[in-house]
């Protein structure tokens, strides 16, 4: 089989496309959630702590240069001029975006397997019919019946 053939097949295949367009859809919910904790909800926890900005919290580990023009307190300055920093509000962020994203793909799971067990309850409630006695155990309760009839 050539390589042009067996591709082709594994790239239509139902699973090939599910993962596709699982991927697309989950690089633009990531954007979502990104906007969530950039524009919600790490502001909210700035003004819950006083007004920390966690994107810009950073400890500077080399020089600055002498050419640097920008802000030296400033995270991206200090980053698009080559200083060296621990950028620990940058992994805060992200870190609450994955918790967020973790939780959402979390409840969507949980309200799957719900809707699952509700598919499942009709069948599960219907008792199922017992299969047929065998004719061998007929044949000897109707023996225990007519012995049990018969006087002694």
């Amino acid at each position: 089989m050539s390589i042009l053939k067996e591709f082709k097949e594994f790239a239509v295949k139902g699973n090939a496309m599910d993962l596709a367009i699982g991927v697309i859809i989950g690089g633009a919910f990531s954007t979502i959630v990104n906007s969530i904790v950039k524009d919600l909800v790490m502001p909210v926890a700035g003004t819950a702590s006083g007004g920390l900005d966690f994107s810009n919290k950073f400890i500077r580990l080399g020089d600055i240069p002498p050419s640097f023009k920008g802000n030296p307190d400033s995270f991206k300055d200090l980053q698009t001029a080559g200083v060296a920093v621990f950028g620990y509000g940058s992994f805060i962020t992200v870190l609450i975006n994955f918790l967020i994203l973790a939780f959402i793909v979390f409840m969507m799971v949980k309200g799957i397997n719900a809707l699952r067990r509700l598919e499942r309850k009709p069948e599960e409630e219907q008792p199922a019919e017992p299969p047929p006695t065998p004719e061998d155990i007929v044949l000897l309760r109707e023996i225990r019946d007519s012995l049990k009839r018969e006087p002694r």
